[in-house]
């Protein structure tokens, strides 16, 4: 069962979306709020596992909200949703760590394949979208937050993400440690994160292993 908590300050869009959730056999509406404070209160208290968060809650914006629920409560994964066209904020959500974003535009089909899609830790964002992340209109080129890696950043990736360190990596790619530093550090750059379990969630989250 995948247990969810809708952050809106509407009560009709909160009933819809519970309504078209609930029509779902593995989905469980634990919690509903309409301020920032109340959904730190309920996370407190209950523990989903996707949070759908309207992007202009009150108190607090959306993107700090994000931020401070990544800080605060990690293991809970966050689909964004606004009324504001996708390429407005888009990025920015999925940058401060959102696994998805829906516009209120996309159809209502959507809500339940992206709950069931973020639940399971992979991002979702609409094809159209995809498309416009992935290449940035105004330099004509792929954007390096969505650059592809090449084999070897992909197979070092892969150990970093059993758990393997630094040294270990290097013997299993017979490599020595400092090209395996630079490795990281590249892939750190290509994805846009400062520290390793951002960079693991964000590959983990764009299937990039």
């Amino acid at each position: 069962m995948i247990k969810v908590l809708i952050a809106d300050n509407h009560p009709i869009v909160r009933l819809g979306i519970k309504q078209v959730l609930e029509s779902s056999p593995d989905i469980e509406i634990i919690a509903d709020v309409s301020t920032t404070s109340e959904l730190f209160e309920a996370l407190n208290k209950v523990a989903p596992d996707v949070v759908i968060l309207e992007m202009d809650i009150p108190e607090i914006n959306g993107i700090a909200t994000l931020r401070k629920m990544k800080l605060e409560f990690p293991n809970v994964k966050t689909l964004m949703y606004s009324g504001q066209s996708e390429d407005v904020y888009a990025l920015s959500t999925i940058r401060a760590g959102a696994f998805g974003y829906l516009s209120k535009t996309a159809d209502l089909d959507y809500i339940i394949s992206a709950v069931k899609k973020v639940s399971e830790g992979n991002m979702f964002i609409t094809n159209e979208l995809a498309q416009r992340l992935a290449f940035d209109e105004g330099t004509q080129k792929p954007r390096r937050f969505f650059r592809k890696l090449s084999s070897r950043e992909v197979e070092v990736l892969k150990l970093l993400a059993s758990g393997k360190r630094n040294k270990e990596v290097a013997e299993g790619l017979n490599l020595n440690e400092k090209t395996v530093s630079t490795y990281k550090a590249r892939l750190m750059k290509k994805l846009n994160v400062d520290n390793l379990v951002d960079l693991l969630q964000q590959a983990k989250a764009l299937e990039l292993y």
